[in-house]
């Protein structure tokens, strides 16, 4: 296939680059400062030097249009909150009186204050801060951050585009402020946040900016004919303002359906689209509206999500069709590059032949070069790079690690029974209650304690070689030994084993799974300073031994309480990988399935009579339309009972989910058939017990009144509320009494404390209860 060139050179894009840097140099400024160590003008030089750096090598690499205003020291919709003054009322006087410990204090709360809500962005493991707005809110322009980081780039002599995320989206994402109308909708302060846009895109214009980017990828989702009336409103009037840059409105990790019509007539300059596999109707539903005649479309082709080569010709000749569509055509990943990691060159540990199938940030910036340099020039000057991803893709495809006969002739063999527990849940119940013998309220945590500097250096030295195996093992069993000593005398009435040996709950179960392959420098954010390495899924899953039993087996020797058996489930296998799009999701998710009932039944056989199998991305990972998932529902909920139902009813099975919005799909959590979910609830005030009772919800479970993702300490009496609170939601023979989510990233100290007010918490709740 030749390609001709397009009648306008088009240019190369991208939406958003990775922050960290290439040795996670923000999260150590950042981490320094919170820590006394980095003062605020050499964090804040840290950040511009990654900022500097990342757009030379974006220019470098041929990148014809920087992104200015998509990297943070926290979370881009946190800078937005910034942007348009809408600070919650309890943290005005942190923020006045200090910009920055203000804006950490919002992301992570202090003692004193609580912190904004984390929740998903989308279906993506990126965690951002949730606006809180109400009646009250009034928005205010500051736009210094972006302005700033726009002269920043212009200062370099680059083209740059500043992206902020739309008026539409950010109120879609906001929440009721706390103590306000529960019904308030956000989305009615439309009118106030207009004016505070507009005054932005002026001083934009005023700093030089010729485009900016509004990201609108709310509109992915199922909107109502109010909601798609007022984007319709919003880029009517932002469109028609005179001192304004032009305006590229971009949606992404979906199709836009109704709303495409919308974008594409309202008086802005350009739309940017999704046209990977997700979003393939967006071509379509472009042509249906007659393109966009006089405007600017920057195509997303190259998949900003995941980590496989672009298939260059298919680019091509969705690029080709594009041509007639609008005025130019340019050339973009789907999405920011933000959820990739940054360089796929420097892994050494992964065969050569498998790392020609990966593209990371650097890798899919190149792609997007190639795929403009063709569209500008004809398909001629690539020819080159066309051979060898032909080659690339051709050598993944008829690779062996990709296909196992015997994993798929198991998977094909299940049938719905395995799917099952033998025992209705009433039943299981009672047998549980007899064999374990918990008092009401009984509490426990979610699974890791404070992975210390010192578990970390062990695991370097073992690396290193500093210490054998055996060396390795003794300090990891202490470590165990310490953490059952804790719980005992804390009260705890179900205990962990603390997770002292997993360097995270995806990676470290990869790392024991055919078809797996594991980075040394696959960083992505998930929030704020914590990064994760997702795994590759790349072939075929098989479980070799078991992977959790010694270690559980151990944890319980060493007390008379119930020790869980700690698991993560089928469907969070995928969504916190790099998951492979070679086949169906439900098929991955079966294999996975399988290995994860070996081991569970493996725990079961050794002893353990209590089970976690943790499925947080069970939420994020559903569609973003409705119409896609009762299919992925069902696929995802017999993932996790093909886990779990192979046991005896004596043996209660735990799930847990956290940070993420679950009144959607309180059926399918019903629809898992755990004996006991534990869920986020501290930072959302019990919303989700309220959401479990109104569904009628028949099981055990454990809504969080500790909220582990903020560095204060919750007091008794705060517990004590919440616990009341969720009382009010689920009777007391079915309330776990627990933390929000596991406590890797928490300090000893902290957790020490938190934990002793939540055992006291739970016993002064406890005494409330009347007679039995």
């Amino acid at each position: 296939m030749t390609t001709k060139p397009a009648v306008a050179a088009a240019r190369a894009t991208v939406y958003g680059y990775p922050r960290q840097g290439p040795n996670r140099e923000l999260k150590k400024a950042i981490e320094g400062y919170w820590k006394g160590r980095v003062t605020a003008d050499a964090l804040r030089a840290t950040a511009a030097e990654l900022r500097r750096t990342n757009w030379r090598e974006l220019a470098d690499a041929g990148v014809d249009e920087v992104p200015t205003g998509d990297f943070s020291c926290y979370d881009h919709v946190l800078d937005a909150t910034v942007m348009v003054g809408a600070i919650p009322a309890r943290h005005r006087a942190a923020v006045e009186a200090d910009a920055l410990d203000g804006y950490f204090a919002m992301a992570r709360g202090t003692q004193e204050v609580a912190p904004l809500e984390m929740t998903k962005w989308f279906d993506t493991n990126y965690h951002y801060l949730v606006p809180e707005l109400g009646p009250d809110t009034v928005f205010t322009a500051d736009s210094a951050q972006q302005v700033a980081e726009l002269k920043e780039a212009l200062a370099l002599g680059l083209n740059a585009r500043p992206v902020l995320v739309g008026p539409i989206t950010y109120l879609l994402l906001a929440k009721p402020a706390p103590g306000g109308p529960a019904d308030f909708d956000p989305l009615s302060l439309l009118d106030r946040l207009l004016p505070v846009y507009a005054e932005v895109l002026a001083d934009l214009r005023a700093a030089g900016a010729e485009w900016t980017q509004l990201d609108e990828p709310a509109l992915v989702q199922d909107r109502t004919p109010t909601e798609l009336n007022a984007a319709a409103r919003a880029y009517r009037e932002l469109g028609g303002l005179t001192d304004r840059p032009k305006l590229l409105v971009a949606s992404y990790f979906d199709r836009l359906g109704d709303a495409l019509p919308v974008l594409a007539k309202a008086p802005v300059d350009g739309l940017a689209l999704d046209f990977t596999e997700a979003a393939a109707a967006n071509l379509d539903a472009l042509a249906a509206v007659g393109g966009l005649p006089g405007k600017r479309l920057v195509a997303g082709v190259v998949n900003g999500r995941n980590i496989w080569v672009n298939d260059l010709e298919k680019s091509l000749a969705t690029l080709g069709t594009l041509l007639g569509l609008a005025d130019r055509v340019d050339v973009a990943a789907s999405c920011s590059l933000l959820h990739v990691p940054l360089d796929s060159a420097p892994e050494r540990d992964i065969e050569p032949q498998i790392l020609r199938w990966l593209a990371f940030a650097r890798q899919k910036t190149a792609e997007v070069v190639t795929l403009a340099r063709a569209l500008a020039q004809g398909t001629g000057g690539i020819a080159a790079e066309l051979a060898t991803n032909r080659a690339d893709l051709a050598s993944r495809a008829n690779s062996p690690l990709t296909r196992d006969p015997a994993v798929r002739a198991r998977a094909a063999a299940v049938t719905e029974a395995d799917a099952r527990r033998s025992q209705p849940y009433g039943e299981r119940a009672a047998a549980q209650r007899a064999h374990l013998g918990l008092p009401l309220l009984p509490t426990t945590t979610i699974g890791s304690f404070p992975q210390t500097g010192e578990l970390r250096t062990a695991r370097a030295d073992l690396r290193a070689g500093h210490i054998d195996t055996a060396g390795y093992e003794q300090r990891i069993k202490a470590e165990i030994q310490e953490v059952i000593s804790f719980q005992e005398k804390t009260g705890l009435d179900v205990l962990v084993h603390g997770e002292a040996e997993r360097n995270d709950m995806v990676q470290y179960f990869a790392e024991r799974l055919t078809g797996y392959l594991a980075t040394q420098h696959g960083w992505v954010q998930s929030y704020g300073t914590r990064y994760v390495r997702p795994p590759i899924l790349a072939g075929d899953i098989t479980r070799p031994e078991p992977m959790t039993v010694r270690w559980t087996s151990y944890a319980q020797s060493l007390t008379g309480r119930p020790v869980k058996g700690m698991l993560t489930g089928p469907v969070t296998m995928l969504a916190w990988s790099f998951v492979r799009d070679d086949q169906p999701l439900g098929d991955t998710a079966r294999q996975v399935a399988l290995a994860l009932r070996d081991e569970v039944n493996d725990l079961e056989a050794e002893g353990s009579s209590v089970i976690q199998v943790d499925e947080p991305a069970l939420r994020e990972t559903l569609p973003l339309r409705a119409a896609d998932r009762p299919a992925y529902l069902a696929w995802a909920t017999e993932a996790f009972r093909l886990s779990t139902s192979g046991v005896r009813p004596d043996t209660q099975i735990h799930t847990h989910m956290c940070y993420a919005e679950f009144g959607d799909i309180v059926q399918a959590i019903d629809d898992l058939d755990a004996d006991v979910i534990s869920l986020e609830a501290a930072r959302s005030h019990m919303q989700v017990a309220r959401e479990l009772a109104a569904h009628g919800y028949p099981r055990e479970a454990g809504p969080g009144v500790y909220d582990i993702h903020s560095p204060r300490v919750p007091s008794t009496e705060e517990a004590v509320e919440l616990l009341r609170a969720g009382l009010k939601a689920i009777p007391a023979e079915r309330l776990w009494v627990n933390p929000d989510c596991g406590l890797k990233t928490r300090a000893w100290p902290e957790t020490r404390a938190s934990l002793e007010n939540l055992v006291a918490a739970a016993r002064v709740v406890r005494a409330e209860l009347p007679a039995s």
